[in-house]
């Protein structure tokens, strides 16, 4: 007799591995009496021989079972069940695996052969392949530590609502990425001025000179990194680089540039010696690392008016006790951002992401003379965010992230606390298909076909502008909604704490970022297209303004109503 196996080949049945495997299966349950497995074995035997020329595993297997318990051996066959379903597992994600790998391998880009349609890693080598293998293992084990975590907080919560959101209008952004990772960050660089990066585990001791910084400073934007889905920003970057740059060169280093510090082939200057340490840092953090899956690390750095650094820095006082110096730290800065648009003209370098931040108020801008820098290197095609604010109460420094500056104030500890901010988790809500599922649930509703007669979006689009019931009905309809997320952010805040309460998440037992002071973002996304759907027009009109302040405040006034001391939740446009 044949047996066909389960890659398609054909091999002699062989009886003693079926009596060796319900040993094994006796075994398993502390049963070696031969007065047990003998009957099974007889009856596997009796059926076998009623088999003529050919049988699959899977017959066979069938077979074993199917003696096991009619010989009232239930013990056993539940074991042999429950063994034979973990193989058949473990074969299926084997292949599921080879299968990925070969997809992988044909695949013109990454995001192609993974089930992240945001992957954005260039390179096509094994260190992604490798990453992205284990991305839908990743997304399963998130959502399920999060519905953990729900039925813990919310023991009358339906977690099956959670995956019906989370596959319809939200999205819990890089779910697939990490395991039980916060988001993004932005760390204020006192430890690392005081301890280097011993405290995040790494060996480099707090570094010396303007040399040592610009090199541990790149280990620790990697080591951060390594701790974070998304992007990392260090505010007080070229802050802490002029600090260092004084020291070497002495406080008045910008009006002596052309000073020769070194000889060799060519002399170095020392403007010439700061170029190079730029070059240094932002080419080795824009090269991929196997830490962040073949990405490199999504790194931010800010720009400062004067308004904005006497708010953040005024009161700031490095470690020997020095305060920052506006004129060398602004020339620093516009070299930093000029030599940056410069370096573009001769390679792609994706980071730092860069945010100027403005005050502009009563009709101008506060620092005249950096809102014209920025212009000017706007006219030259340099590429940046810039935030512009009336005062400087608030600041972006990560991403699209607008942190209120509650309290600018200075320890000796953590040094600048008002540039901790980031979000600790994602997840946006596709307002798109939100608002048509309002509408849908308005087409029942009896008092609107009273009203009109019909009902098209457009009509409802435009009842919205005037009727308060309407204007009530989405409101209480989208109330609904942030209530849910709101529980599953709280879920995600409950996952760090207790990886935070582990030692697990050192960028906070260092003291770069404290977790109170990460919000729990709510992203929008497809409002434009949500609007259209109701027949407004999105250009700067009244009707549309209307419906966005209506969306907007609803948010803002929930997030406000479920902020505590621990939880903090902000909106932001995501793409």
């Amino acid at each position: 007799m044949l047996v066909n196996k389960r890659d398609g080949t054909k091999q002699e049945f062989d009886f003693n591995k079926i009596k060796k495997a319900v040993k094994a299966a006796f075994s398993s349950c502390g049963i070696e009496k031969e007065t047990r497995i003998d009957p099974v074995i007889w009856s596997i035997k009796n059926k076998l021989e009623l088999v003529d020329n050919e049988l699959s595993v899977e017959k066979i297997q069938d077979i074993v079972e199917t003696s096991l318990m009619q010989c009232g051996e239930y013990k056993v066959a539940k074991s042999y069940i429950i063994y034979r379903e973990e193989h058949r597992q473990l074969r299926e994600s084997a292949e599921k695996n080879l299968t990925f790998i070969d997809n992988y391998i044909h695949s013109d880009n990454t995001a192609n052969a993974t089930i992240d349609d945001n992957s954005n890693v260039s390179n096509h080598n094994i260190a992604v392949l490798n990453a992205e293998i284990h991305k839908e293992n990743n997304q399963n084990t998130n959502y399920r530590m999060l519905e953990n975590e729900l039925r813990k907080l919310y023991p009358n919560f339906d977690y099956k609502q959670m995956m019906n959101d989370f596959n319809t209008i939200a999205y819990l952004h890089d779910s697939s990425s990490q395991i039980g990772m916060p988001y993004c960050v932005a760390i204020t660089m006192y430890p690392f001025l005081t301890h280097g990066i011993k405290k995040l585990g790494g060996l480099s001791a707090k570094p010396e000179s303007l040399e040592s910084f610009c090199g541990i400073f790149i280990n620790m934007v990697f080591a951060i990194a390594s701790q974070y889905k998304g992007a990392c920003a260090t505010p007080g970057f070229l802050l802490c680089m002029d600090w260092f740059c004084r020291q070497e060169w002495g406080n008045d280093y910008i009006y002596h540039l052309d000073e020769v510090i070194s000889h060799g082939k060519k002399d170095r200057t020392i403007e010439t010696q700061i170029l190079q340490y730029f070059q240094q840092v932002t080419y080795s953090i824009n090269q991929p690392a196997s830490a962040r899956g073949g990405q490199s690390v999504f790194w931010n750095i800010s720009i400062f008016d004067k308004e904005f650094f006497n708010t953040m820095y005024g009161e700031f006082y490095f470690p020997d006790g020095s305060a920052p110096i506006w004129e060398t730290f602004n020339w620093l800065q516009k070299k930093y951002l000029h030599w940056l648009n410069q370096e573009r003209l001769k390679c792609i370098l994706t980071f730092p992401v860069v945010s100027v931040a403005l005050i502009y108020k009563d009709k101008h801008f506060i620092d005249q003379e950096l809102f014209e820098y920025a212009c000017q290197e706007y006219a030259e095609g340099n590429s940046f965010f810039t935030y512009i604010n009336d005062s400087p109460e608030s600041l972006s420094s990560c991403c699209r992230l607008s942190s209120k500056i509650s309290k600018p104030q200075f320890n000796f500890t953590n040094g600048q606390i008002g540039e901790m901010t980031g979000s600790q988790n994602v997840i946006t809500l596709n307002f798109n298909r939100i608002i048509q599922d309002w509408y849908n649930s308005m087409k029942v509703n009896v008092s609107v076909e009273e009203k009109s007669g019909k009902a098209s979006s457009e009509f409802i689009g435009s009842l919205l502008r005037t009727d308060k019931d309407l204007q009530e009905s989405l409101k209480v309809y989208l109330t609904e909604i942030l209530e849910r997320i709101y529980k599953y952010q709280t879920a995600y805040n409950s996952c760090l704490r207790r990886l935070l309460d582990a030692g697990l998440l050192t960028t906070y037992t260092a003291g770069f970022i404290d977790l109170k002071k990460q919000y729990l973002t709510i992203g929008i996304n497809g409002l434009n297209q949500g609007a259209e759907f109701l027949g407004y027009q999105c250009n700067k009109n009244e009707s549309y303004k209307k419906f966005c302040n209506l969306i907007f405040s609803t948010i803002k006034e929930q997030n406000q109503l479920h902020k505590s001391n621990s939880l903090m939740f902000n909106t932001e446009f995501t793409p």
